[in-house]
């Protein structure tokens, strides 16, 4: 019995000082875990961090997804092992932040201009050569979904006339009004233009006064993203010049010419292919022309309808070319089988062109072409009359606030003369208008009429050079002043000009 309870009191002894020696341990062990992390034999898995950068602002650390302890202390529920990497990348994040500090701010302070960062410059200025053009309109007046620009001007003019040696001055006063409706419409737009022009001799005399006048409506129709089609329509009245081939000689009055337009056509983007067909119909009806002795003649059997129509195809080597191809055929239908001479004047046109439209922005775009056109007539009496061609226009603009505007037409034109069908007429224009300042723009104009008689008569050339200022003194009235030189040489020798100054008010 006395060698059991030794034994006994032995054992209870030894489990006493083990469970002393455990709880040390657990005390110990923390402190141990913490010098491994931070210096790690070279045997450890991790690579040696160098002193100098522990807890420095900008050192890269590993993190893990292990809760964030604080500083000096323990993360309740994990038990720290030596040699453990959790414990270790745990402890270098607690000892990183503990020494970094964010500086201090005293929100009562005022904010200096050291405090605040540089702003933008922006954008580099566009040369003023380069910036895009601004469009200027008058206001207009609205009407429901249109917008209709009407101005009005009157001008006090005088036309001096040389012709065989003769001199013949006429003063006089004109009276011009123009309009412009366009629609606001999200799809589909109409457009109506008209102008006209009436003059008024400070004499009794009518001789000279030419009014004229014509309006225009054009229907565009959105049919589809690539589908476009226009519906058109026309009406213009012109006189006769005195220098016109078809003039009558000695007239006090010339016929004037009332001309009716129509037209259609529908434009499809195939690809890089572009296909156009197009169809127009005219209406020509002459008045009677008025003698010298008081007597009138009748022009009736000029009175003609005719109707054309045309096919294109291009193809878009790049947005800014593309060259085409184009055929036309039309028939001209007078109204009297027979003119005054006797001579069947309808006839059967033939055309066909290739040339290239070009759209290099806002600095120059247009088109231009050549091809060749004949005239048929139903008479064997007369010559087909035909000839190469030459059309297109082209705007051009080198700098900003100056526009250049080109234009080549060719026409064929029939003739009254008896035995002969008609002629070949070239006409090129040219147009330049600067901005001198913002309100005043200065103006030059010229143009060469040029033809062409297969008959054997004698060619004629017409000559006509200008130059204009406008000064917009408002928004709403400008003061223009024009001059003008007219020169004919051929068939007829005549020369003109031209002088006249006026006030325009627009809305």
């Amino acid at each position: 019995m006395i060698i059991s309870r030794t034994k006994a009191t032995t054992l209870s002894l030894r489990g006493r000082a083990y469970g002393l020696l455990l709880a040390g341990s657990a005390l110990i062990l923390p402190s141990a875990a913490v010098s491994q992390s931070l210096f790690p034999d070279s045997g450890s898995a991790l690579p040696a961090i160098p002193s100098s950068q522990v807890g420095t602002a900008g050192t890269s650390t590993i993190t893990r997804n292990t809760p964030t302890a604080p500083v000096g202390g323990t993360i309740p529920g994990v038990v720290a092992v030596a040699g453990d990497e959790r414990a270790a990348d745990t402890t270098a994040q607690q000892s990183a932040a503990a020494r970094v500090q964010e500086p201090e701010v005293d929100l009562n302070q005022p904010i200096g201009p050291s405090d605040l960062e540089p702003l933008d410059d922006g954008p580099e200025a566009i040369d003023p050569q380069e910036a895009p053009r601004q469009e200027v309109d008058p206001t207009g007046i609205r009407l429901g979904t249109f917008m209709l620009r009407p101005s009005i001007n009157q001008s006090i003019n005088t036309e001096i006339t040389r012709e065989n040696g003769s001199k013949e001055t006429r003063n006089y006063a004109a009276t011009g009004i123009r309009g412009t409706l366009t629609s606001d419409w999200s799809r589909h737009a109409l457009t109506v233009t008209g102008e006209t022009t009436i003059e008024h001799n400070f004499t009794k005399s009518k001789e000279g006064e030419d009014p004229e006048g014509k309006i225009s409506a054009d229907l565009r129709l959105d049919l589809a993203d690539d589908t476009v089609a226009h519906l058109t329509s026309g009406y213009s009245f012109t006189r006769e010049d005195n220098d016109d081939p078809n003039a009558v000689g000695g007239a006090d009055v010339q016929s004037g010419v009332h001309l009716f337009q129509t037209g259609a056509s529908i434009g499809r983007d195939i690809g890089k292919i572009r296909a156009l067909a197009a169809v127009n119909g005219s209406r020509y009806v002459y008045t009677e022309a008025k003698l010298a002795d008081g007597g009138t003649l009748n022009m009736k059997d000029r009175n003609r309808s005719g109707i054309d129509g045309r096919l294109r195809l291009g193809y878009e080597l790049s947005p800014a070319l593309i060259p085409f191809g184009e055929i036309a055929s039309g028939h001209t239908f007078y109204d009297r089988k027979r003119d005054a001479s006797g001579y069947q004047r309808s006839s059967q046109t033939y055309a066909a062109r290739t040339g290239v439209e070009f759209d290099f922005g806002e600095k120059l775009r247009g088109e231009l072409g050549t091809g060749y056109e004949v005239v048929d007539y139903e008479d064997n009496r007369l010559k087909n009359v035909g000839g190469i061609s030459f059309d297109g226009d082209a705007t051009w603009s080198p700098q900003r606030g100056t526009d250049v505007n080109l234009g080549l037409r060719t026409t064929v034109q029939d003739s009254t003369t008896p035995g002969e069908g008609g002629w070949v007429e070239y006409e090129l224009t040219a147009a330049l208008a600067h901005e001198m300042r913002d309100s005043v723009v200065a103006r030059l104009s010229g143009s060469t009429v040029f033809r062409n008689f297969d008959s054997g008569s004698e060619d004629e050339v017409t000559w006509l050079a200008g130059a204009g200022i406008t000064w917009a003194i408002n928004r709403y009235l400008d003061l223009t002043s024009d001059v003008e030189y007219e020169k004919t040489t051929g068939g007829t020798e005549q020369n003109i000009v031209r002088a006249g100054m006026g006030l325009t008010l627009k809305r």
